[in-house]
């Protein structure tokens, strides 16, 4: 059975850092591309980052330079390390399998919230 599980999150100023980690299970996941996905408040899911099984990493605009996206295959891990933080990064964060340009899995887990305020 496909699970994810995040974990990391919390409540954190603005300026501050967060690593999010996201352990994945049945499925092949060294041979799988991942995705960081965020749940806004305003019920908006958006993509935020994605590794591929051999590590090329892209990252949307909000993303760059900011945030990091690493993944440690002898653990099935994805992490997401985010950086000077902005309230506008408050949100639920969600990883997956990634394929043809969205989530492979139906299965989500229950996410990691993060709150980004002073």
């Amino acid at each position: 059975q496909v699970q994810f599980v995040e974990s990391g999150g919390g409540l954190v100023q603005p300026g501050g850092s967060l690593r999010l980690s996201c352990a994945a299970s049945g499925f092949a996941f060294s041979y799988s591309a991942m995705v960081w996905y965020r749940q806004t408040p305003r019920n908006q899911r958006e993509l935020v980052a994605t590794v591929s099984a051999s590590g090329t990493t892209n990252y949307v605009d909000f993303a760059k330079g900011r945030f990091s996206i690493s993944r440690d295959n002898a653990k099935n891990t994805v992490y997401l390390q985010m950086n000077n933080l902005t309230p506008e990064d408050t949100a639920v964060y969600y990883c997956n399998a990634y394929v043809l340009g969205r989530a492979r899995y139906e299965n989500w887990g229950q996410g990691t919230r993060v709150t980004a305020a002073s």
